[in-house]
């Protein structure tokens, strides 16, 4: 259980103004300098759910207790906010390079710091529990295993990396994103019999569609756990899980013409593609688009519409539905929008029965 919040400042006022801030909610541990913070890091490690840290300190700075904790992999799983009076541009950018969380300038408004630093603290838990919940289903998934198709077994292959390379999407979003993409599928194969959609490819495509952000596990903490809007730097980052998500499918690829792959390969690097061309990673235009990323696309969208977020409340069905049909989200392939509209009831059934799920796992 993380219930301890360190405080690192060399000003005694400073130390008793942040503990009072966070006393009843959490208990504090306070260093007056950065030796001292190392060795609490040291001792409450899995019990630190953040570490306040100023910058300019004696005996070890707060560049020294950040390089301390960036070389023993502290970082990953301790997040730091900066609480300083040091206003360099070449100290902020250093900061952040290490991965700081965030950073409060002194003098600070009380009210300002507990609610960031909530926000932090929420954001790294649900990171830790979508790790947890994607280790769970990754174990499952290899128990079963032996039973599997040799399709299926690929999939176990890829997944079972996620849990070493960091997935932060939640069980929840793969069940929806799954979901969705199945019930557009069915349209397509009822209205668009041109497709030649059988059942054997909706399945298939179903179960590819649970890889199309494997790449986001090979992006950093600072831009992947970022609160707020992305800079255009940071967004070409990200924009990059496509490219590398392809490259971890081709790890565990046995046959580049096995269907499955296939598929997995589409879905993973096309579903941020745009019918007009000026989607990613390949500005694919129209029909150039693969069917099942043309697919998931769609679904991709809605989920990200109807779910809350750190940096975001979820948006009604009717108003994600009006985004998605009325373009708002770039332009999509007009047959995967068709059997979209087709399909707004079952969606919204789908969306109310996770948010049920949610709530009730929040609860729990």
């Amino acid at each position: 259980m993380e219930d301890y919040i360190l405080i690192v400042d060399d000003v005694k006022m400073n130390r008793k103004i942040l503990s009072q801030l966070f006393e009843k909610s959490y208990k504090i541990l306070s260093a007056e300098n950065g030796k001292q913070a190392i060795e609490y890091i040291k001792t409450y490690e899995s019990s630190i759910a953040v570490v306040l840290l100023d910058l300019i300190m004696p005996v070890l700075d707060g560049f020294g207790v950040l390089d301390f904790m960036a070389k023993e992999n502290y970082l990953s799983s301790i997040p730091v906010i900066l609480i300083t009076a040091e206003t360099r541009i070449e100290s902020e950018e250093k900061a952040y390079s290490y991965g700081v969380s965030d950073i409060i300038y002194k003098p600070f408004v009380a009210r300002v710091v507990v609610r960031r630093t909530q926000n932090v603290i929420d954001l790294y838990q649900n990171k830790k529990n979508m790790e947890r919940r994607l280790k769970e289903q990754a174990e499952e998934l290899l128990r079963n295993a032996q039973e599997l198709k040799e399709n299926n077994e690929f999939l176990v292959d890829a997944l079972s990396t996620v849990v070493e390379f960091r997935n932060l999407e939640s069980g929840a979003h793969i069940r929806c994103i799954k979901n969705f993409t199945k019930v557009l599928l069915k349209k397509l194969k009822v209205h668009y019999p041109e497709y030649h959609m059988d059942e054997e490819n909706i399945d298939m495509i179903v179960r590819a569609s649970a890889l199309h952000d494997i790449g986001k596990i090979g992006i950093s903490d600072a831009i992947l756990l970022k609160p707020g809007r992305l800079t255009t730097e940071e967004f070409s980052i990200m924009k990059a899980h496509t490219t590398i998500g392809c490259d971890i499918l081709a790890r565990f690829n046995r046959d580049k013409e096995n269907q499955f792959y296939k598929y997995c390969y589409e879905i993973c690097r096309h579903h941020h593609e745009k019918w007009d061309g000026r989607g990613y990673p390949d500005g694919l235009k129209g029909e150039e688009i693969p069917l099942s990323a043309q697919i998931v696309a769609v679904a991709d969208i809605y989920d990200a519409l109807v779910s809350k977020r750190v940096y975001k409340d979820a948006f009604a069905h009717e108003r994600a539905c009006q985004m998605i049909l009325g373009g708002e989200c770039g332009a999509l392939s007009p047959v995967a929008l068709e059997c979209f509209r087709l399909a707004l009831k079952e969606f919204k059934i789908i969306a109310q029965q996770n948010n049920e799920i949610e709530e009730k796992a929040c609860v729990s």
